[in-house]
């Protein structure tokens, strides 16, 4: 299995429609695009521990363990308190320190909150946004006061039995 960390790089996807200038698909999908502040596919571990390939072996091996320790306890926070899902994008992040797909989950990950962060800006969204919390707060307004004006409010220390 390629994890993409043994100094070769893997082509994740290519432009059918772009002239080929010289550099190979798997180069060009190791060297980011001009401009671009994403970094490249692969593993980040120090280059001594990637000349030994037993001892590379062994590093991603304590960062796969470290990572799934860290999303394990994310996956747990979802159902108990605590930032589940800010724990579990941790654990993918200390995964894309050494392997490829985790670099791409977490890049497009990345890309899809920037557009959903963009989208909520949107003076339509917000307008929406705004008018349909105003329409709840008030229908949560509505049904207080008929509840207190059926009920009444009876505190607990002066219950008759």
């Amino acid at each position: 299995m390629n994890t993409g960390s043994n100094g070769t790089e893997v082509a994740v996807a290519t432009d059918e429609g772009k002239p080929d200038d010289g550099v190979g698909a798997a180069e060009s999908a190791a060297v980011p695009a001009e401009g671009s502040t994403e970094s490249p596919l692969g593993s980040r571990a120090p280059d001594f521990i990637k000349a030994r390939k037993t001892l590379h072996l062994s590093w991603q091996v304590g960062v796969f363990i470290a990572g799934l320790a860290v999303v394990g306890a994310g996956a747990a926070m979802l159902v108990l308190p605590g930032p589940g899902w800010l724990v579990i994008f941790a654990g993918m992040a200390i995964w894309a320190t050494e392997f490829v797909w985790a670099q791409l989950v977490l890049r497009w990950t990345k890309r899809k909150v920037s557009e959903a962060a963009q989208r909520a800006l949107d003076p339509r969204v917000r307008r929406r946004n705004i008018i349909l919390t105003t329409i709840g707060v008030v229908i949560c307004a509505v049904a207080a006061g008929f509840y207190l004006w059926k009920f009444g409010i009876t505190m607990p220390w002066k219950i008759e039995q």
